[in-house]
């Protein structure tokens, strides 16, 4: 086990989008138990902040690979397609259109009805997203393809969070 080691080969889980999420969870439970600073507070300060060095980088690791999208920009980014989600934004006009029209439905949704089903729409949508993400990634293996799904996925996640915010001010 290494400090550079990526996240996959941390958790000694294989390096692909699917993962199980219970296996991740146990890992770190078992890496956190391993490497917790108070296990190092007999052996001084210095192998306390190596410990608290791993601590964090596997929290880090951890953070990363139990979120579907995270997990996805970190897989395009090891090989070779880092997402660059801010310099980056071109997108099919297609989505684009698509995204008008759920900001649009959402701008003209009254009541907690309406905004919810649109959710649920966006929801369907985004799993199907994930699905085609899980074989992009793991069955094509075409990351820059994948690079370009993450960055449409972000954008759906914001628009979900948005949604969210509406159901809220109803008072859903």
């Amino acid at each position: 086990m290494r400090l550079d080691s990526d996240d996959f080969e941390l958790f000694a889980v294989p390096r692909r989008f699917e993962q199980d999420r219970a296996v991740l969870d146990a890992r770190w439970r078992a890496l956190q138990a391993e490497v917790h600073p108070d296990r190092f507070a007999v052996e001084g300060t210095a192998a306390q902040r190596v410990a608290m060095q791993w601590a964090v980088r596997v929290n880090e690791a951890y953070q990363r690979l139990k979120d579907p999208l995270r997990r996805a920009a970190y897989l395009c980014e090891l090989g070779g397609a880092p997402i660059d989600a801010e310099n980056n934004t071109a997108m099919p006009a297609s989505f684009l259109m698509q995204q008008m029209a759920w900001r649009e439905a959402l701008d003209d949704a009254d009541t907690a009805d309406e905004v919810q089903a649109l959710a649920d729409e966006v929801t369907a949508r985004k799993k199907s997203a994930f699905d085609e993400l899980r074989c992009t990634l793991d069955e094509r293996q075409d990351v820059q393809a994948a690079a370009q799904q993450v960055r449409a996925l972000m954008f759906v996640e914001r628009f979900g969070e948005d949604i969210d915010s509406r159901l809220e001010a109803l008072g859903q």
